[in-house]
């Protein structure tokens, strides 16, 4: 079974190899030394002052960043189960809320975000997600961040880039804390959450808040190559190798490169066989088709060519598939799937199958590739 849901995502053997080693206890000079190697990389991979590693899933790195960065009322943008997840944070934390609601495939606006700034002075912290997953929407977040610490630069702007980070390029000049999940473009099993944070962040938080997500002693822990509390050690194992199997690949630009150019042949694809992207700013992290045969063909997909998509929630249950883009994929199973979906087709009587789908994906991924050289 070809595994394309949007996380978790396959894990690759040479990783699974790296995490299958005897395993080390989390005080030991052996494993402070991997954890030092893999904070280092992950500190350029976030291009951020700091980060932080946590034992949870993102969820968890979404409570820390709001209970330590936000002291009075959050904003939050609600485009998806994800951005409503802020809400629920903020709450269960004791902090008051304000919420712009959007529909699940359309994009946050600066010109609301300001209005709600102007509207309520005690907005402390923003919280947006730059790929809302429910949807497979992509947020203008750097835009939006910048028009935030342009109001007011004490406004803390967290981000989460669960499905972002690993994926593409995060502009973080504005962004004060942007979150990360190992179970994405990370390509490990979930269990590993992170944060990578500003200057500025790291002051707000100060003596941190809570317990087990207290950034505060998690900080003061990590930089001395530890963690306040057990570490998930073979996720770290696993994290190292990841990040150096990148490095061996080409390095994050090659694979930042590499995922644009499939996510975008993926979506011509579909599209050249009838199909219809659903958000109005696709995310790279996947694609997300809205369809009246969602469901059938998820099914087909899954039974008649092993390939396992992912629905949709709530009131796109049945509405909606999505296709992950996210991580180290061979191009031989990507077209696999397309072709897969064009066939589906045909099984629903929808249109013949005539190959469309996996000509239009080699020529737009290819392209660059098919202009004849100059002799």
């Amino acid at each position: 079974m070809l595994l394309f849901t949007p996380g978790p995502t396959p894990v690759p053997e040479n990783v699974r190899q790296a995490m299958a080693a005897v395993s080390m206890h989390h005080r030991t000079p052996e494993f402070e030394a991997i954890f030092k190697a893999t904070r280092k990389r992950l500190l350029e991979l976030f291009a951020t002052d700091e980060v932080v590693m946590l034992a949870a899933t993102g969820t968890g790195a979404m409570e820390a960043a709001v209970s330590n960065l936000c002291h009075h009322t959050l904003l939050y943008v609600n485009a998806g189960k994800f951005g409503e997840r802020f809400g629920h944070i903020a709450t269960a934390v004791g902090l008051e809320r304000v919420e712009l609601r959007y529909e699940w495939d359309t994009p946050a606006s600066v010109d609301d975000v300001m209005a709600a700034l102007h509207a309520n002075r005690d907005i402390d912290a923003v919280a947006i997600q730059i790929c809302e997953s429910a949807g497979g929407l992509r947020h203008p977040v750097e835009t939006i961040a910048a028009a935030v610490k342009a109001f007011n630069p004490e406004i803390t702007v967290i981000a989460d880039g669960i499905t972002a980070i690993g994926v593409e390029r995060i502009d973080v000049s504005h962004i004060d804390c942007v979150i990360a999940g190992s179970q994405k473009a990370l390509m490990l099993p979930p269990g590993l959450a992170m944060l990578g944070l500003s200057n500025a962040a790291v002051v707000k938080i100060g003596a941190g808040k809570g317990y087990y997500f207290n950034l505060a002693s998690e900080i003061q822990k990590q930089r001395q190559n530890t963690t306040a509390y057990t570490a998930a050690t073979t996720l770290v194992v696993g994290l190292l190798e990841v990040l150096e199997t990148i490095e061996r690949y080409g390095g994050a630009g090659k694979l930042y490169c590499d995922t644009a150019r499939r996510a975008k042949a993926v979506r011509f694809a579909l599209e050249a066989i009838g199909l219809h992207s659903y958000p109005t700013m696709p995310a790279k992290a996947m694609t997300t088709i809205d369809d009246v045969d969602a469901a059938a063909i998820r099914t087909l997909l899954k039974e008649d060519f092993g390939v396992n998509v992912a629905g949709g929630q709530d009131h796109l249950k049945g509405k909606i598939f999505r296709i992950n883009q996210m991580g180290l994929i061979p191009l031989h199973e990507t077209v696999w799937v397309v072709n897969s979906i064009e066939l589906s087709l045909a099984l629903l009587g929808r249109r013949p199958y005539d190959g469309t789908a996996s000509r239009t994906f080699n020529e737009e991924y290819f392209k660059n590739k098919l202009v004849p050289k100059e002799t």
